[in-house]
């Protein structure tokens, strides 16, 4: 059973930790939503697999039941915003974990105009400067629902923060970035495939022109 007051690991590690592709995803993304370690990265990743999980397992149910709960699972998530009211099983099963964090109060402070960065807006929410309906939040992570997203703003007095647009940026940008990404990911393991081919071919040329003198 474990130890009560001992707390539970929260996400799951990848099997391949040093993929190059996987470094470089992890690393967009903290650095897309000021993130502060990639433990949150796979905190939200298994939170998402796992509704994911739940919506495969509906599908071999009897049509009576999966119906009732495909209702609840998709009017929770649908609560927080990341789908919509009428989405199917299908929709749940193409989620992204950027869809995900887009949600977090953190990257909503900064979309909001609270913040200049992400980092900053991370700073205001753990000093105390956010509230959500007039209540001070301290967690970046805190999943917002769509009834509260209206009502976050400053905790009592506002801070004088001069709002520079050029660093907003939308799901777009986040697209492309994270596209740009990935395809110099790929170059670069192309780049090394390439060079360990070549070496491979000039030291057998070596090792067949040494044969060859030799003889």
């Amino acid at each position: 059973m474990g130890d009560p007051k001992k707390k539970r690991k929260q996400y799951e590690t990848p099997r391949k930790t040093w993929d190059r592709v996987l470094l470089e995803k992890e690393r967009k993304l903290l650095e897309t939503y000021g993130l502060k370690n990639k433990r949150e990265v796979r905190r939200h990743e298994t939170w998402l697999r796992n509704k994911r999980k739940l919506a495969r397992d509906l599908l071999a149910l009897p049509l009576d039941k999966r119906v009732q709960r495909e209702k609840e699972l998709v009017g929770g998530l649908a609560k927080i915003g990341i789908v919509k009211a009428g989405a199917t099983i299908d929709d749940i099963l193409r989620l992204k974990v950027e869809g995900l964090l887009e949600r977090r109060l953190q990257t909503l402070v900064y979309r909001k105009g609270l913040a200049n960065t992400v980092k900053q807006a991370r700073q205001f929410i753990t000093h105390g400067h956010i509230a959500i309906n007039g209540r001070k939040a301290g967690s970046p992570n805190y999943l917002v629902p769509l009834s509260e997203a209206g009502s976050i703003g400053w905790f009592k007095a506002p801070l004088k923060v001069e709002i520079v647009q050029k660093h907003q940026r939308t799901e777009r940008d986040i697209k492309k970035e994270f596209e740009e990404a990935m395809g110099k990911g790929e170059e670069e393991e192309a780049r090394t495939a390439e060079s360990t081919v070549s070496a491979e071919a000039a030291g057998a040329g070596e090792i067949s022109a040494g044969t060859e003198k030799g003889s």
